[in-house]
């Protein structure tokens, strides 16, 4: 699943984003969803999200949803 669509991204999931200063590179950081940034329900360069370390970047894959 990419990170484009709003609905696909809740908090509490694993993602892979690509942070501002690796949108040259490429270079994925995995994390935890902890707010999602973006409001709109859409876009196409990914869903704009902070991780629970603070991290904030850009969903390009979902990985799966961390049950409670």
């Amino acid at each position: 699943m990419n990170g484009q669509n709003r609905n696909d991204i809740k908090p509490g999931l694993g993602v892979s984003i690509v942070l501002k200063q690796d949108q040259r590179t490429g270079k994925l950081t995995d994390g935890i969803v902890k707010d999602i940034l973006t409001n709109s329900p859409n876009h196409p360069h990914g869903i704009k999200v902070r991780l629970t370390d603070g991290q904030v970047g850009r969903v390009k894959e979902i990985k799966a949803a961390d049950t409670p």
